[in-house]
């Protein structure tokens, strides 16, 4: 104790003190738990928060500011379908050339995601579109070039003319009339009678009206021997609307 009581004075007294007084303030600190939101983000280095770090599921929308998450921070395939809300993807989000014939599910694209004039000729390969594939009624007159329309008959109608039948040893005649708008496309006449074998057609052809359109089928036909059957004369004329 002499010689310990030799080498103590006040100011070694003092600083054992304050050395004590230190690490006793350490270890408490060491050993104290941080209280709830007493870490602040000016407390954390760049970087000090890693993805090993985050519990899962403790970053949600609201912890996210607009725009925090961009392209470049998604890996490829983190977003599947089923973690896309309807609507939410549209034309102005994809770039050129992103939605491939690949990603389309067979069935996707049908007519009312199609719009107005979408696929014109130049969007069809060769012979994509056969018989098999046109609607009923789906080609009208307004879908054909005006040139090749011209060449159509439209409208076909048959109409049939016969003269009085009777036993008189004469010429008879008979003209089957188009209705108006409508030309000749065809006809042809016979005779008309039960067993008659003695007249003959002298005459089968079209009738040209004063405006030199073909309008109706003329025919002629005559007795060539006496003949006690009466007999007639009938034309038949195919019109069409051009």
């Amino acid at each position: 104790m002499k010689q310990l009581s030799k080498h103590l004075t006040f100011a070694n007294a003092v600083s054992c003190i304050a050395l004590f007084v230190a690490l006793s303030g350490a270890a408490y600190a060491a050993t104290t738990t941080l209280g709830k939101k007493s870490v602040k983000t000016q407390n954390l280095a760049n970087g000090a928060v890693t993805t090993l770090k985050l519990k899962g599921g403790s970053v949600t929308n609201l912890k996210l500011r607009n725009g925090a998450v961009t392209g470049n921070k998604i890996a490829p395939g983190t977003i599947g379908s089923s973690l896309l809300a309807n609507g939410s993807v549209r034309s102005e989000q994809l770039g050129g050339g992103v939605v491939t014939q690949g990603k389309l599910k067979n069935g996707a694209v049908n007519g009312e995601k199609l719009a107005g004039s979408a696929v014109g000729s130049n969007q069809l390969a060769a012979n994509a579109v056969s018989n098999g594939k046109i609607q009923d009624g789906a080609i009208t007159s307004p879908k054909l070039a005006a040139a090749f329309l011209a060449q159509l008959v439209k409208n076909v109608s048959y109409v049939t003319a016969t003269s009085p039948s009777n036993a008189e040893d004469k010429p008879k005649s008979i003209t089957a009339q188009c209705p108006t708008g409508k030309q000749v496309t065809g006809g042809g006449a016979r005779i008309t009678g039960a067993e008659v074998t003695t007249v003959a057609l002298i005459e089968s052809t079209t009738f040209v009206d004063a405006a030199t359109k073909r309008t109706g089928w003329s025919a002629s036909a005559d007795a060539i021997a006496a003949d006690a059957k009466p007999w007639a004369v009938e034309a038949v004329v195919i019109c069409a609307e051009f």
